[in-house]
């Protein structure tokens, strides 16, 4: 019984990992943020998008693909129109990963803070003792 949970709690690590990787680097491009940006706004078709950040409708294509591989994006065809909508997929497991670091850098710069005032206060009382 114990395996079995240790693969079930490993799978869904991968899952877990596999997706974080999916939707960073979705969004670290600039392109493919500002056409989430623009699908916040309103729907569009690849060949909207394609027009509005000056690309080719193959390059667009890449990144909707990109976008909608890692669930930020839907795609639905119609006749020959491929329009696309921002994805049902909400980014709280993503923003949860981001605070959990946010807090432990901000506990470490909290940290050599304190390490720093320390030294400098054993630094003045030290040029104290000297002065004596």
């Amino acid at each position: 019984m114990q395996i079995t949970d240790a693969r079930s709690t490993v799978n869904h690590m991968v899952h877990y990992q596999a997706r974080l990787d999916a939707t960073f680097a979705a969004l670290s491009d600039v392109t493919r943020r500002g056409v989430l940006e623009q699908l916040g706004a309103s729907d569009a078709s690849i060949t909207d998008l394609a027009e509005k950040f000056h690309m080719t409708l193959t390059g667009m294509k890449k990144h909707v693909s990109i976008l909608e591989q890692a669930g930020l994006v839907t795609t639905e065809k119609v006749g020959r129109t491929r329009t696309c909508k921002l994805g049902l997929r909400r980014l709280e497991e993503e923003a949860a990963w981001i605070e959990k670091h946010r807090q432990l850098w901000s506990a470490r710069f909290d940290a050599l803070d304190e390490l720093v005032e320390q030294l400098k206060r054993k630094e003045k009382t030290n040029a104290q003792r000297k002065r004596r």
